[in-house]
């Protein structure tokens, strides 16, 4: 099978292909790298954010506007879990302490 070049995507700027046509190999490397992990995290922030917008959340706090979907989720750590709010502001997934987590549960 020849070698065939790698086909740019319609969508991307000018500006971009212009900038990775002049970059190193290396720098292409870490861009490729970044982008791949940024693509990551946005679809993680778009799942949190749907999963939010799913969720009814029992014992919402009363300090929170009802325009903004909360939801809790569990964070580990060291051996201990515990339940923290969570919720995006702008661009940011912010996220609070509530209880441990009861080992009952």
């Amino acid at each position: 099978m020849p070698y065939e070049p790698p086909t740019l995507p319609a969508n991307l700027p000018t500006e971009i292909i212009n900038t990775l046509n002049e970059s190193s190999l290396e720098l292409l490397r870490d861009v490729a790298t970044y982008a791949e992990a940024f693509a990551e995290e946005k679809e993680r922030e778009v799942r949190l954010e749907e999963s939010a917008d799913q969720e009814e959340i029992k014992g919402r706090p009363d300090d929170f506007p009802d325009d903004i979907p909360v939801k809790v989720t569990i964070k580990q750590i060291s051996d201990n879990r515990y339940d923290y709010w969570q919720w995006r502001e702008g661009d940011k997934i912010k996220s609070e302490y509530k209880c441990p987590v009861d080992p009952d549960e």
